[in-house]
């Protein structure tokens, strides 16, 4: 170093240099995690059936805590279909078409349903017609698969099918397991 703590103009270029090198790979590894985190939100379909993680969920105005509480849904596992998504919220509509938005964190991918209509008879089989269990409208089953016309439900422990029409949690042509 020369004297008076001044560096050749040769050395001071280089650390400059080295200084712009290393805050260009901070703004592109920046750019790569807003990238990626906008390609993994934008690979969730829209609409799509998701649940409630928690007892107890806020469901706001709009998307963002500034928002007034409209609501609070008060069961771990009810189906709501996302319509809508902003930043971390989630535009939800419930069965009985009521929307509002959710913080993602409290909600999960675990597939439940709505027993819709009348009292529902499980089968062990989509083809075999001899009952698992009965099952009343609105009671909540965890979605296993549904292949076809028929979904795998498990209600309270027990196993069985039915109809996608007498679930309310479920695309008509979705298949998934």
């Amino acid at each position: 170093m020369a004297e008076g703590g001044v560096r050749p103009r040769r050395e001071q270029d280089g650390l400059i240099r080295s200084v712009r090198v290393v805050w260009s790979c901070v703004f592109a590894l920046g750019v790569c995690a807003v990238a990626l985190a906008a390609i993994a939100q934008g690979a969730l379909s829209i609409p799509r059936f998701v649940s409630l993680r928690s007892n107890e969920v806020n469901v706001r105005t709009g998307p963002g805590m500034q928002y007034p509480v409209v609501w609070v849904f008060v069961r771990a596992g009810l189906p709501v279909e996302v319509v809508a998504t902003f930043d971390v919220w989630r535009k939800v509509r419930d069965i009985d078409g009521v929307e509002g938005w959710v913080h993602q964190n409290l909600l999960s991918g675990d597939r439940y349903g709505i027993i819709v209509g009348e009292v529902r008879t499980l089968t062990r089989t989509p083809t075999n017609v001899q009952p698992v269990a009965m099952a009343e409208p609105g009671v909540i089953a965890r979605v296993l698969e549904c292949v076809g016309a028929y979904c795998r439900l498990d209600v309270e422990g027990h196993r069985g099918w039915l109809l996608r029409e007498e679930i309310w949690g479920v695309y008509p042509n979705e298949t998934f397991d």
